[in-house]
């Protein structure tokens, strides 16, 4: 389970009719065959002192923390710490890149519409947009060079981009480290 989530385990009712003896030991619960512990399993419960089990249907949520948007936000909107909240979601409706940490998207520009309790994904945002000035750090050999260039397209953290050195006019593929900034490697 990731670091400060929430796992929610809720066992399902059983048939009303069974007349089950109240077991002297403690119950044994254990989860038969080969399911995965994804969103449901069938848990069988069994006494073993009376000689009775029953199976259980239990249903399984995984939320852990992601930013969402606290109000709604448009396209070029710039994302500053105030626009953002860590919530928890299901992990079911979590798709793409998303992120657990407010700080590393603030300053990032809003691509496509996103309304209030969305998650922002990489998708939404350019870390680095089309024609920002952005710091490159060449690293290689044990050597780190400090350059500034321009982003030739938008991109989210990890992503390839290409750049253009401002003083060089070369262009090079770089890989978005953080708001603003990419790093080649030579």
């Amino acid at each position: 389970m990731p670091d400060f989530g929430k796992l929610e385990v809720e066992a399902g009712n059983i048939d009303s009719r069974l007349r089950l003896s109240d077991c002297p030991s403690p119950l044994e619960a254990t989860v038969p065959g080969r399911q995965s512990l994804n969103k449901s399993v069938t848990v069988m419960v069994s006494c073993q002192e009376d000689s009775w089990q029953v199976y259980v249907p239990v249903q399984i949520r995984l939320l852990t923390p992601i930013v969402v948007a606290k109000r709604p936000m448009d396209r070029g909107v710039t994302i500053g710490h105030d626009d953002l909240i860590v919530q928890l979601v299901d992990s079911r409706f979590q798709r793409g890149q998303t992120y657990t940490d407010a700080a590393t998207i603030v300053g990032s520009r809003i691509k496509r519409v996103v309304g209030m309790g969305e998650p922002i994904q990489g998708n939404d945002i350019c870390m680095v947009c089309r024609n920002d000035e952005v710091v490159i750090t060449a690293s290689g050999n044990g050597l780190n060079l400090i350059a500034k260039g321009t982003a030739l397209s938008d991109g989210a953290l990890g992503e390839q981009i290409k750049i253009r050195n401002s003083k060089s006019n070369r262009i090079v593929d770089g890989t978005i480290t953080a708001v603003g900034q990419v790093i080649v490697k030579f």
